[in-house]
């Protein structure tokens, strides 16, 4: 029988994974990540406990009580071409709750005898494990696949074709595995899920500026606050904590006539703050953050994008960790430059 038939057969049926000593429920998951009852898919469910916010994602925990929040907040663009991982392995099921999931496929007859028959011999008749490994409840716990979040139309989420297998309490999967959950794929799947602060910045003048006059820029320094996601996976007693923490804010003003403060366009993020509120009597002064340009923008206006580099790194169980690549976010705002009017007398 062919793959898609087989996965088709799967997705109907809902596997109950359980934890600690076998007597508590873990997580429910589709198997292969397909949706739930509510339409979304069934490997990531919401969940509000003492105020504070966390998702599952099959196996994996996050917390997000320390991430950024509100409407303009968004997902950072790595600096590099490296992607979060599309798929990984992790605890999925004990041997009561891998018995019940295969168990009505087989039944069913839906998926063929040879490949039902394969199955048998893996999982129950010796070939390598006996009765769903029954004998081992409470000390280990059937791995298999899971997809990541956001990635599932990702080629790479089809790179995780183990079979589902066994890892006893204590021990490593089998090392041929490069996509088994640890510490640091879990600051990966961390990363995955940081979400930042939107860029608009406060200009003065506000509304509409003048031609070569020196346009302030800044940002709400309370808003930019390092912020942070926590990714664990409870069965196996091991976390990752993923930390954005913002750096410098870029300024391109959207054309090429015009002058950048500092020259570079890059404001470095100092003692927490973001540039610098203009304030009465500064007219005169060159902004240490902003912008100067030197022609109007006619009938329309000039597309100005603010954009924050965030340093990454991580922190995990066992391990002192390390950077990440960093990754930006910004936003665009229209930016009014008018003519100054003179008077000829």
């Amino acid at each position: 029988m062919s793959a898609v038939a087989r996965g088709t057969a799967c997705a109907f049926l809902v596997g109950i994974v359980l934890w600690t000593s076998g007597a508590a429920a873990w997580a429910t998951v589709t198997p292969g990540g397909g949706s739930g009852t509510n339409g979304t898919n069934s490997q990531v469910n919401g969940d509000q406990k003492n105020g504070e916010l966390s998702a599952t994602a099959g196996a994996v925990v996050y917390d997000l009580s320390n991430n950024g929040s509100g409407a303009s907040t968004g997902a950072v663009t790595p600096t590099s071409t490296w992607t979060p991982p599309a798929c990984y392995y992790a605890p999925k099921y004990s041997p009561d709750a891998l018995e019940a999931y295969l168990t009505p496929i087989w039944a069913a007859d839906s998926t063929g005898y040879e490949w039902d028959a394969t199955q048998r011999d893996r999982y129950v008749n010796g070939k390598p494990y006996t009765d769903f490994n029954k004998d081992k409840a409470g000390k280990g716990y059937w791995w298999d696949s899971y997809v990541t979040p956001g990635r599932e139309g990702d080629p790479g989420a089809l790179d995780c074709t183990k079979p589902i297998f066994w890892v006893d309490t204590g021990d490593k999967p089998p090392a041929d595995i490069p996509q088994a959950v640890t510490p640091e794929i879990l600051s990966q799947l961390a990363y995955n899920q940081i979400r930042v602060p939107g860029t608009k910045v406060t200009l003065a003048p506000a509304d509409k500026t003048k031609v070569n006059l020196p346009t302030w820029a800044w940002l709400n320094a309370a808003e930019f606050k390092p912020v942070s996601v926590t990714a664990s996976v409870p069965a196996l007693g091991i976390s990752a904590t993923t930390t954005a923490t913002p750096h410098s804010l870029k300024i391109d003003p959207g054309t090429s006539d015009a002058v950048t403060y500092p020259a570079s366009g890059v404001c470095e993020i100092k003692n927490g703050s973001i540039g610098e509120a203009y304030a009465k009597g500064k007219a005169g002064e060159t902004p240490p953050c902003g912008v100067k340009y030197l022609h109007s923008s006619g009938t329309g206006s000039y597309p100005l994008k603010a954009t924050i580099t965030w340093n990454i790194s991580w922190k995990g169980t066992g391990t002192p960790g390390g950077p990440l690549d960093d990754g930006t976010f910004g936003a665009t705002q229209d930016v009014i430059v008018q003519e100054i009017q003179s008077v000829n007398r």
